[in-house]
């Protein structure tokens, strides 16, 4: 079955430190973007962190400098690295895997089932 499996979400102290995986089975890991989103309620979903194929990776305002995204190839996985953490990072955050591009903007068809980070003040 090709599927995304996050992990690692969980609760901290402001300030705090958490590191999400997603595990890849199947063709899924081949995809041309990667990118973890989280969502708030009944919030549009936000993108905080992107990687593409050739290497290069983006990030959200809000969490540039605090977030870092990377891969390992060998494990088929994802991770997002989150540090000084606040109250307003408490999301869901899925893991989501892009074959397509429009415009020049990853399109994603691929999701993971979520992982809840908890972050109290």
């Amino acid at each position: 079955e090709d599927k995304l499996s996050e992990s690692g979400g969980g609760s901290v102290q402001n300030g705090g430190s958490l590191r999400l995986s997603c595990k890849a089975s199947g063709y899924l890991y081949n995809s041309y973007c990667w990118s973890w989103q989280r969502q708030v309620g009944q919030q549009a979903r936000e993108a905080v962190a992107t990687l593409r194929s050739d290497g290069m990776t983006t990030y959200a305002d809000a969490v540039r400098g605090r977030f870092i995204i990377s891969e390992d190839t060998s494990e088929n996985t994802l991770y997002l690295e989150m540090n000084n953490l606040s109250p307003e990072d408490s999301a869901i955050y899925n893991c989501a895997a892009a074959f397509l591009t429009a415009g020049g903007k990853c399109v994603y068809n691929y999701w993971g089932q979520g992982t809840q980070v908890t972050v109290s003040s």
